[in-house]
């Protein structure tokens, strides 16, 4: 049996569904106002500059002050905080460094216990720092559940329960449709797993709120509305050791105060990051960008910006939550190629996205595409589909963002700028953990600390880089046609997603 969805037409009934619906993360809407920091003006001169303000720039500038408070920290962010990936996600809270299990031993299996530690290591040291600084995300360690919606999915639970099982993790099988359905109502349900502590769900925008708040009162000076145009080395000032004397115009910070000029030993060059207004001369950079385009153009041949939509309902009245169970709260990620991804809310709404992967020829990024009739309107049909009970309910908010997808799925790194600057880039939708390990990462490479993580192969290889265009779109969007049509066919891959599979490129949406 194939994938339950429907191939028919949208109806007006369906997008009259999301036809009021704001065009805006239903995280970010919820936020309470605040007027942003100002955008950077004049010279800023500092210890570390980093470019980006998602979860990757947040956590890297708190690492950076808790190994040095002393340390001058720059933070500039192109929007506001939080404005990209990490306002936009679905907010589910994975510990996996890998984006699976699965995908680290097809790609790491050398390493596969090292990422895997470390992966665990940085999601109790994340719940750590939440208490620390006090951040309030409504973070709840439900784990994964991933039900089979297709008879070619069935043995996967068990299958999926013997793994994680074998590396420590507390699973549960449901083994047929009515031990699935008593857990989640769906009649498309035939069996599922549940992964208990692979993490959990948050509210992510909240997260990033928690983060820029922590490091203002840490001490980083941090510039919303400046996009960065240019990022290079150059040399020190004359009779200076280090980069900027504290001479200049000294810009006003959202805090009221300048950055400190550090002088640190040695004619040691400097990076100056360059916006629209004014510059940054720092020692080091980090380059956090995620989708958005890169400053540093080596970055762009890995990451290709794929977008990904999703639709947020009304709240759940009582009947509806007892009509669908889901008690547990579990993040649930269907079996599928092109899987549903889909968590409930603190407020009881149901959140509903993936499925469709959409990517646009030359990879542009702008608010431009946050909407997509088309993929709201198979969002919604195929929402019915799984859940009848909750039909007539309505979606409050729909929204669209950027995935910065490489072809190894996780995280990779790299130096540049003559060793003054690293980044992390290419999480492909699973990042709000694993941010935090890519920061410190970073950091450390920037600084030059040699720790387990920087010597491992899975820091030190980048992914394989995407064909330029035309042939990029043309790559992706036969591996998006082949992977709707295996899920028309019984899960049967076919000869190209075979021959990506055999290069260590096969991937689902």
């Amino acid at each position: 049996m194939p994938a339950p969805w429907p191939l028919t037409p949208i109806t007006a009934d369906e997008r009259a569904a999301y036809a009021g619906a704001e065009v805006w993360p239903y995280w970010l809407a919820e936020l309470p106002a605040r007027e942003p920091s100002p955008p950077l003006r004049g010279e800023a001169e500092a210890d570390l500059c980093i470019v980006g303000g998602g979860f990757t720039g947040l956590w890297a500038a708190l690492h950076a002050k808790a190994d040095d408070p002393g340390r001058e920290v720059v933070l500039v962010e192109a929007e506001t905080i939080g404005f990209g990936a990490s306002g936009r996600n679905g907010g589910f809270a994975i510990g996996s460094l890998t984006h699976g299990l699965e995908n680290g031993l097809a790609r790491f299996g050398e390493e596969i216990e090292l990422l895997e530690r470390l992966g665990r290591e940085n999601l109790a040291g994340m719940l750590a720092d939440l208490e620390r600084h006090g951040i309030d995300c409504d973070l709840e360690l439900t784990g994964e559940l991933t039900p089979s919606v297709a008879a070619y999915q069935d043995g996967w639970p068990a299958e999926t329960a013997e793994l994680y099982g074998r590396f420590g993790y507390d699973v549960e099988v449901f083994p047929d449709a009515a031990a699935m359905r008593a857990e989640v109502d769906s009649p498309i349900y035939r069996g599922g797993v549940w992964v208990k502590d692979a993490g959990g769900v948050l509210d992510p925008a909240k997260l990033a709120i928690g983060l820029f708040e922590a490091a203002r009162r840490a001490g980083v000076h941090i510039y919303e509305g400046t996009p960065v145009r240019s990022i290079e080395a150059a040399p020190a000032r004359a009779g200076s050791g280090a980069p900027g004397s504290g001479r200049g115009a000294k810009p006003s910070h959202g805090d009221g105060k300048a950055p400190r000029a550090r002088r640190v030993a040695g004619g040691c060059g400097a990076i100056l990051v360059r916006t629209d207004a004014g510059t940054v001369r720092a020692r080091r950079a980090i380059v956090a960008t995620s989708a958005y385009p890169s400053p540093l153009r080596a970055i762009r041949r890995y990451v290709a910006p794929v977008y990904d939509y999703a639709l947020m309902t009304e709240p759940l009245t009582p009947a509806q939550r007892r009509s669908i169970g889901w008690a547990r709260r579990q993040g649930i990620g269907d079996g599928g190629n092109r899987f549903h991804y889909y968590r409930l809310s603190a407020d009881d709404r149901i959140l509903w996205g993936g499925f469709d992967a959409v990517y646009r020829r030359g990879g542009p990024v702008g608010p431009e595409l946050d909407d997509h009739d088309a993929t709201f309107g198979r969002l919604v049909q195929n929402f019915r589909v799984t859940f009848p009970q909750l039909e007539g309910i309505r979606f409050t908010h729909r929204w669209g963002g950027a995935i910065d997808t490489c072809s190894r799925f996780s995280v990779f790194f790299g130096t540049a700028l003559g060793g003054g600057g690293a980044y992390a880039a290419g999480y492909t939708g699973l990042g709000v953990v694993s941010t935090r390990f890519g920061a410190r990462v970073a950091l450390d490479l920037v600084d030059g600390r040699d720790t387990e993580a920087t010597r491992s192969r899975y820091v030190r290889r980048k992914p394989v880089p995407f064909p330029p265009e035309p042939l990029r779109s043309a790559v992706i969007q036969l591996t998006r046609n082949r992977l709707a049509a295996a899920d028309r066919h019984d899960g049967r891959r076919g000869l190209w997603l075979g021959l990506l599979d055999r290069l260590g490129l096969g991937f689902d949406s």
